[in-house]
Order: structure tokens, then C-alpha cells, then sequence
């Protein structure tokens, strides 16, 4: 069972999220907040998974929201849910380490299918928005927002941590990398800790910027046997 948090400062939209989503099998809604605030104490009493976070809150917005999940709960996932597609919160959001951007208006099953795909370690993107994601990272490769990691780490890196790398730069999930790279998933989970830990990095957000900066994905490391 996957365990939601509801984050809007609107009524209406956390209560119909709430019922839509609780009459799905495997997702229920632990508590609906209605601010940054509210999401950081719900936190300490529910637990939640995955928590469907607005931009734009009273008190605490969603972008400094995710901020501080992240910061204090790592493991959590956060799919920012809002009406706005600005680049700045898209960043923001991406920075900050959510793991899905998506508009409200999705249908149901792609909501269903978001909160299922980021809590098995992947990412969801709306594709109204996919070429500002792309834009932006192309920016991040220039060098214009640049991720820095530990230098003695990064020559730690092994042939198949670098291919984990690179598949991370093209958005895969951790079920993805296994399939294609012939793994399984505990495997890709491994590796993801270890290159996190050598790197010096906070989560796979941060990696695939890191990736695309460096070129990773477009360099050839072999056979994964090698």
C-alpha cells in the first residue's frame, strides 16, 4: 500500500484528490494539509511515501517544502501537482529534489500511474512541459547551474556505476536501468548508493544533472560485463 500526503491550499482539491485516489487498491491518503507547515508535522505522525505537493501555499510554498522534505526525510517522494508550468518553479522543483512534475487536469489513471512510478524510484514528467525540462537541462549542461561532486570519488567510479549514471541522465527509472542493463533492481538500488555516497550527491535529481554536465550520456563504457 502506498502512502499519500495531499498538499493544497484549496478545500475542494485536497478533499477530491483525497476521495479519487482512496478508491484506487493500492494508495491511500494518510492526511490532507493545507501548507508547508501542516506537510512538515503531518510528516512526524504518518509517514507518508509520496506526498502530491501544490506551488503556490500559505506560510510555506511548495517549492521550500520539498526542500525541507527532502532535507529531513530523503526517502520520501514528492511529485510537485499545480497549475503553473514557469520555468522558475519547474527548477525549483527539479532542484530541490521532487521527483515528478505534473499539471492539475491529468486524468485519474495518470495521476494513479505518477505516484506508482515515483515511488518505485522514477521520475514523471507532464509532457506539457517536457521541452522546458529540456531546456533547462540543456542550460544545466552548458554550465550555467552547476552540480559539483566530490573530485576523489568521481575517479572512483566504476564502468557499471557509469552506465547506472548514464541510463539516470536519460530519466530512467530504477526498474528501467535494471531491464535494460540486464540487473535487477536491488542491484540498481545498490549502485545508486554507492555513486550518491562517492559523489557527495543528495539524491538521483541532482545525479542526472551531473550526468548531462559531464556528458555521460553520450560516452560508450562498454559491455555491462565489463
Amino acid at each position: 500500500m502506498i502512502k499519500v500526503l495531499i498538499a493544497d491550499d484549496q478545500q475542494l482539491i485536497r478533499e477530491s484528490l483525497k476521495i479519487v485516489l482512496n478508491a484506487t487498491d493500492d494508495i491511500k491518503v494518510t492526511d490532507i494539509c493545507a501548507d508547508g507547515f501542516e506537510v512538515l508535522k503531518s510528516i512526524a505522525k504518518n509517514q507518508p511515501d509520496v506526498i502530491l505537493m501544490d506551488i503556490r501555499m500559505p506560510k510555506m510554498d511548495g517549492t521550500l517544502c520539498t526542500k525541507e522534505v527532502k532535507a529531513k526525510y530523503p526517502n520520501i517522494k514528492v511529485i510537485i501537482l499545480t497549475t503553473f508550468d514557469d520555468d522558475d518553479f519547474i527548477f525549483s522543483a527539479l532542484k530541490y529534489g521532487a521527483s515528478g512534475y505534473i499539471l492539475k487536469g491529468v486524468s485519474t489513471k495518470e495521476l494513479q500511474k505518477a505516484i506508482k512510478t515515483v515511488n518505485q524510484g522514477g521520475s514523471m514528467i507532464n509532457p506539457n512541459i517536457a521541452t522546458k525540462v529540456v531546456s533547462l537541462f540543456s542550460k544545466m549542461a552548458q554550465g550555467n547551474f552547476a552540480i559539483h561532486v566530490d573530485e576523489k570519488g568521481s575517479n572512483e567510479i566504476t564502468n557499471a556505476e557509469w552506465r547506472v549514471i548514464q541510463q539516470v541522465g536519460n530519466g530512467l527509472s530504477n526498474k528501467e536501468i535494471a531491464n535494460k542493463l540486464y540487473l535487477s533492481e536491488g542491484t540498481v538500488r545498490n549502485h545508486l548508493s554507492h555513486i550518491l555516497a562517492k559523489l557527495n550527491l543528495r539524491d538521483r535529481t541532482q545525479l542526472a544533472i551531473w550526468a548531462v554536465q559531464t556528458g555521460a550520456t553520450l560516452k560508450d563504457f562498454g559491455e555491462n560485463n565489463a
